[in-house]
């Protein structure tokens, strides 16, 4: 919030009266979604560079915590004297407060003249075509269709809409700035984002990666080691994952937080840090909507709001990165980073203020504390919005941007390589999926497809005129060119990451450009019609992913929904691995079924178990022992008899492996009657549901 200061009212100025305290207070009112998405992303840049500096010296992630705290109050204490001063100096405070609160650099916001209508009409029929055959592609509306033709006409419509966003840029006047959201507004947003919070706390995703996540933030809180070698396969003691290197600081986070209150990581993560995420996320959306929406931001906010609570189901929908992925740093990244750093771009493009250009430096610090992730896709996103003001001749600023942005997240893998010896991960070339199945992945198909599609190559046209416009057209351009087959392709080939390269469609703010078309205006002069169009649009969009797409809670977005706040596990599986924990083991790993195996490790670092995740063993050679042995016990402790060749097989593994605990589920015939014949001795029985023997080595 900036103020400005004014001249007090004299009798005769003719100048209204210095707000009171019910002006102030809604003043107050409109800026704290912003006061709170930028204190977040400040507080969570000091941890993230206090953690990278404390591991390569050892430091205890406990003592890294407390002096994050110390730091983090005595700047945020300073931070606030400097606004008691500054309101203290200011006599008055002129306009709304929040994001635009503030004077913006000339030109920033532009009148601009309508889009020529011959180029528009071949614009917009390029954007149709692209996103209707986009969403009907290999569908059995749109069966054998090439993917040529979505990417053409989508390469068209991005450099089409690129040219007139640019066009109306360089032949507008400027107006007046946007003068930020009213205190009604911000309310609606808060109050959103609480209910939002409120519902995280209900839903359960059962997403396999966790054993990566939650594992780590467990591990932290019970040893308060940052483990910078492999922690799932062995204490510490193998070489990490090069895929997954000790960049990120968010699990960290987690573990030293749960620490500190002396409670379990997956307490801390799931029922304080999970609520907290969610509405930070939902204001991060708000904030950026505000700003790109030329009109009804409320119902631009409010559809983005259910596209992602409608588009989810059981693939990778930014829906499903929402609430039941938010835990996981990737799902804050693209569900609130990505929006903000849109934002803050926005607005350093607009008013050249340091304080925008410092807020850009430390998201991206944020970016890459929440997922390695960042160092793909935040070039990307830059890159888009850089090219775009270059456009416009304003290289200088594209360019600060740019170094700002980008040096400390791409610099920090680096230097992470550097120092801890990391190498190519194995596993990096095991999945790529070509343009076509990645637009399907994330932007849907079918009608939803071309909602997508519509909101992607005609939203730039919908946002308000000026920087909001120009920036998405670059995004759009960027996106379009990625679509086009061979281009990401030749990325893989390049830089060896084809396994992530499918999240190229986080680059865009797709649920802000989704609200954006209900803010269509339709040429016509009666003003009920042109005011109800916004609401008819919305409608129809709800209803389309009402019916055609799978809803965030359904059971094939694999989320339950419970009558409490839980875990984000399967419960029975949770309950299972406590139990086990609970027992008497002795020396040794735990076999017991798969998805128990990962479920414990959430649980506890105290059990150590044969096969964490499969899908891991690609980082260790497929065809080691190390992985054959692994993936034959966990056949046998699953019940597939048909991937056990021999007995003896299955006794060699237990003895190279050293198990010293098996439990299996009493359904288990085949486990239960050989393990005995092992040299194993049952000692432990649970009831159901979840019926399990476990037994001991000796």
């Amino acid at each position: 919030m900036d103020h400005v200061a004014v001249a007090p009212p004299t009798r005769d100025s003719g100048l209204r009266p210095t707000p009171g305290r019910t002006s102030r207070l809604a003043a107050a009112l409109a800026a704290t979604p912003a006061v709170l998405t930028d204190s977040a992303v400040l507080a969570f840049a000091l941890w993230t560079v206090l953690y990278h500096v404390a591991l390569p010296l050892h430091l205890a992630p406990s003592v890294t915590f407390l002096i994050w705290l110390v730091v983090g109050v005595a700047l945020a204490g300073v931070a606030v004297v400097r606004v008691v001063r500054n309101s203290r100096a200011a006599t008055g405070v002129i306009g709304g407060a929040g994001d635009d609160a503030g004077a913006v650099a000339a030109g920033a916001e532009r009148r601009t003249p309508g889009h020529p209508r011959r180029w528009l009409a071949v614009v917009l029929a390029a954007a149709t075509v692209a996103a209707v055959t986009a969403g009907l592609a290999n569908t059995p509306a749109g069966e054998g269709m090439s993917w040529w033709i979505p990417a053409v006409a989508g390469a068209v419509a991005g450099v089409g809409v690129m040219l007139l966003t640019r066009r109306a840029w360089t032949a507008g006047t400027p107006v007046s700035p946007d003068r930020g959201p009213t205190a009604a507004q911000s309310a609606y947003a808060l109050v959103v984002s609480g209910l939002v919070a409120l519902s995280s706390l209900f839903l359960a995703r059962n997403t396999p990666d966790d054993v990566y996540y939650v594992g780590k933030s467990v591990w932290v809180a019970e040893r308060d080691i940052v483990p910078r070698n492999d922690f799932l396969f062995s204490e510490n003691v193998l070489p990490g994952m090069a895929s997954l290197p000790p960049t990120a600081s968010i699990e960290v986070f987690a573990g030293a937080l749960a620490r500190f209150l002396g409670v379990h990581a997956g307490t801390a993560l799931f029922f304080l840090m999970l609520p907290v995420m969610a509405a930070l996320a939902v204001l991060a959306l708000w904030r950026l909507t505000h700003r790109w929406a030329p009109r009804r931001p409320l119902l631009a906010f409010s559809l983005a709001v259910a596209y992602l609570y409608l588009v989810a189901g059981a693939d990778a929908a930014l829906g499903t990165f929402h609430l039941p992925r938010l835990h996981e740093g990737k799902g804050m990244f693209v569900s609130a980073v990505i929006p903000l750093m849109w934002l803050y771009l926005t607005r350093w493009f607009d008013g050249r203020r340091r304080t925008d250009l410092a807020l850009i430096g430390a998201l991206s610090i944020t970016a890459i504390g929440l997922t390695t992730t960042a160092a793909i896709i935040l070039p990307m996103l830059v890159g888009a919005a850089a090219f775009a003001m270059l456009t416009v001749g304003h290289w200088k600023a594209a360019l600060t941007a740019g170094v700002v942005a980008l040096a400390y997240p791409v610099g920090s893998v680096v230097l992470t390589q550097v120092i801890l010896g990391g190498g190519t991960a194995a596993g990096a070339d095991a999945a790529f999926y070509d343009a076509e199945y990645t637009y399907r992945r994330t932007l849907e198909i079918g009608i939803v497809g071309v909602v997508s599609g519509l909101a992607l190559w005609c939203g730039p046209l919908l946002a308000r005129r000026g920087t909001p416009a120009l920036l998405a057209a670059g995004g759009t351009l960027a996106l379009s060119v990625l679509l086009v087959p061979g281009v990401l392709e030749l990325i893989s080939a390049l830089s060896g990451i084809s396994v992530v390269l499918w999240r190229v469609p986080w680059l865009l703010a797709l649920p802000t450009l989704i609200g954006l078309l209900c803010t269509v205006e339709l040429p016509v002069r009666s003003r009920t019609l042109r005011a109800a169009t916004g609401g008819l649009v919305a409608a129809a969009a709800v209803a389309v992913f009402a019916v055609w797409a799978t809803p965030m809670w359904s059971p094939r977005s694999y989320v339950e929904v419970y009558d409490r706040p839980v875990w984000k596990m399967p419960q029975q599986r949770q309950a299972i691995a406590f139990w086990i924990k609970r027992q008497d083991r002795p020396d040794g790993l735990l076999l017991a079924p798969s998805t128990i195996m990962r479920a414990s490790l959430m649980v506890t670092s105290e059990v150590r178990v044969v096969l964490p995740r499969d899908f891991y063993l690609v980082e260790y050679d497929l065809e080691s022992q190390f992985a054959k042995d692994r993936l034959l016990l966990a056949a046998f402790a699953d019940g597939r008899v048909e991937d056990i060749s021999h007995r003896s097989d299955v006794a060699a593994a237990l003895d190279r492996l050293e198990v010293g605990t098996i439990c299996v589920y009493r359904g288990n015939r085949y486990a239960r009657e050989l393990v005995p014949e092992l040299g194993f001795t049952q000692f432990a029985e649970r009831g159901r549901p979840g019926a399990m023997v476990c037994f001991r080595r000796g």
